[in-house]
């Protein structure tokens, strides 16, 4: 029986994936065109989309334990609602589903309430799973890396309230522990939600100071304009997904992404090591790493 790591190509999925062929695992990678990325040794390429019944009615058999993992997308709660059906209906008992932090609080977000609507279902199926949910990741900073570079600007307007990035490597690795930790018990284990959160609150100006340590040179801050920010993603990026991140960005400002009492040490005794800063992301960051 195997493991079936869906979002496989993508940032958080492929070091899953990874790190679950490290571990000895079978593992399968559910990708929609074969080929796309190199996978480690001995991993399974499973071609489907979350889209598709026969596709993943087929990916998963022989699958014991699923990773749930849904890109941002407008169809992003058919897709997990269906997975989830499937999984059943397969008689896969051991999950861990990639929510996000405060879906409950960031109501009128569309991507936040999709993930807290299958919150939802696994809590009232009475479901199995580990739902992580994470905070900001810090490889988004990459996506403006080259501005900030260029214009001594961080232009992600996340305010003063506190953010607690965390890095996605972090986000790996506790699904992997997860993962394994529910694959290889002897029966279905109890439902799990974890927050996952980075060991600093940052703000737009402490942000904005990292990189000026790490580039030695000034970069300023530019400020907590949500609509400027959705007129230029939206010059590149689909409006409606332009408008999503702006109504997230003004939720940040207003509630901040921070963690509760005791959340670091929890996800710390998981890993066995300190949670990554964003001090050092930038620095490696800035340093090409």
């Amino acid at each position: 029986m195997s493991i079936l790591v869906t979002g496989a190509t993508g940032t958080v999925g492929a070091l899953v994936v990874e790190g679950l062929a490290g571990a000895g695992a079978d593992v399968k990678a559910l990708v929609r065109t074969r080929g796309k990325r190199a996978f480690p040794a001995g991993v399974t390429e499973v071609v489907g989309d979350l889209t598709d019944v026969p596709s993943i009615r087929a990916a998963l058999s022989s699958v014991r334990t699923l990773f749930l993992l849904n890109a941002v997308t407008p169809d992003e709660v058919t897709q997990a609602l269906i997975t989830l059906n499937l999984a059943q209906e397969a008689g896969v008992e051991r999950i861990v589903y990639l929510s996000v932090i405060h879906a409950d609080t960031f109501t009128n977000v569309p991507h936040f309430t999709g993930k807290h609507t299958v919150e939802r279902m696994i809590e009232s199926l009475g479901i199995a799973a580990t739902v992580l949910r994470p905070a900001y990741f810090m490889q988004n900073e990459l996506m403006v890396q080259q501005t900030i570079q260029d214009h001594g600007v961080y232009p992600m307007p996340i305010g003063s309230a506190g953010v607690c990035m965390i890095d996605a490597r972090d986000i790996a690795e506790i699904a992997v522990a997860e993962l394994l930790r529910r694959d290889r018990a002897p029966a279905a284990l109890e439902a799990l939600t974890l927050e996952l959160v980075g060991p600093q609150a940052m703000t737009g100006a402490s942000v904005a100071a990292a990189w000026s340590t790490a580039l030695g040179r000034e970069v300023a801050y530019a400020g907590d304009d949500v609509a400027a920010f959705e007129a230029q993603m939206a010059s590149y990026a689909p409006s409606w997904l332009a408008y999503d991140m702006r109504l997230m960005l003004a939720g940040i400002q207003l509630h901040g992404m921070r963690a509760a009492e005791g959340s670091v040490e929890r996800l710390q005794a998981i890993l066995g090591h300190p949670l990554r800063t964003y001090e050092a992301f930038v620095r490696e960051a800035a340093a090409g790493g």
